[in-house]
């Protein structure tokens, strides 16, 4: 993001969707999605001949118990060649001094100490109170603004959740799609109502990396709008592009919630209320080569507005 107030999103070569907002949840799983997207990028811009391209890796602030532990973790398989930590005036905050994650004969990295600001120009404390909800909150609103056309204006949250709540959405087999429930147990019976209202990742099993986690590569974010247990039906909307969802036989459950701003609209019955869904893509039309695609979209102006909506 170029800015942190207003994040411009670029699409992602390659993502994980964990699913929450913590790793303390599911530290191995964290560390494996993490471990992947580090594999992904030596295989192909490591290799020789490949053009040589720098990694970032910004690490969580999570510095104590099983924080730390994953941090060390991280440090000795990614092996940076330069490290740079910031340290705070509050000592119990900051990581031990040195190269703490060596275990010897390692070479070791070039390491630059730095100290967070807490004075600005006018010695006032520009140490404030870090709104990590809102900022997250105001990538999903950007996130989910993609669904429209960039010369409709959605100037204020009020807006996106209106044109939200009037965008057709997906229509989506129950036996088309398998839902992995990543950081809960849910019952059988429960499994289809437990996606309502809820954000999920959208992924293909057949682009599952061969790992030992097996863990599917993420194409994007949806919403689950509503769902029909009675025809088998979930309705989704998404901005990912249709030559995308094309393969998408996957939803990664987690426990990302769908931005307030946008969930309540005034005047509206439900927010994701919908009277028709988007025409139907067949593979007859567009996509010959993938007959069996699971995100459809339906042409005949049938109705969500009986299923159960948020």
């Amino acid at each position: 993001y170029a800015d942190m107030w207003n994040p411009v999103l670029r699409e992602a070569e390659r993502c994980c969707f964990y699913g929450d907002i913590s790793s303390k949840g599911d530290p191995e799983s964290y560390l494996n999605s993490l471990f992947l997207l580090y594999n992904y990028f030596v295989e192909k811009y490591r290799c020789p001949g490949s053009e040589v391209l720098p990694l970032i890796v910004n690490t969580p602030g999570w510095v104590k118990g099983t924080g730390f532990d994953m941090l060390v973790e991280m440090l000795r398989y990614i092996c940076p060649t330069i490290v740079v930590p910031i340290r705070t005036r509050m000592q119990r905050k900051n990581l031990p001094d040195g190269m703490f994650w060596l275990t010897g004969g390692e070479t070791e990295p070039k390491v630059i100490t730095i100290d967070a600001a807490s004075r600005d120009s006018l010695s006032k404390s520009s140490l404030k109170r870090k709104d990590g909800g809102g900022m997250r909150e105001r990538r999903l609103v950007e996130y989910f603004k993609q669904c429209f056309s960039s010369d409709i204006s959605l100037a204020t949250n009020k807006e996106l959740a209106y044109a939200l709540a009037s965008l057709p959405p997906y229509e989506v087999s129950f036996s088309d799609v398998t839902v992995m429930h990543l950081h809960c147990e849910v019952p059988r019976t429960e499994i289809w109502h437990s996606l309502n209202a809820t954000i999920v990742g959208l992924a293909s099993s057949c682009d599952t990396p061969a790992t030992a986690h097996a863990i599917p590569w993420c194409v994007g974010l949806g919403i689950v709008r509503g769902i029909d247990v009675q025809r088998g039906l979930l309705y989704v909307i998404t901005p990912v592009a249709v030559e995308h969802l094309q393969s998408v036989d996957l939803l990664l459950q987690g426990l990302i919630e769908i931005p307030r701003s946008v969930l309540q609209v005034k005047g509206c019955e439900s927010p994701y209320m919908s009277t028709n869904v988007r025409d139907k893509i067949t593979g007859k039309d567009l996509y010959a080569s993938n007959l069996n695609s699971p995100l459809s979209r339906q042409d005949d102006g049938d109705s969500d507005s009986d299923a159960d909506t948020m």
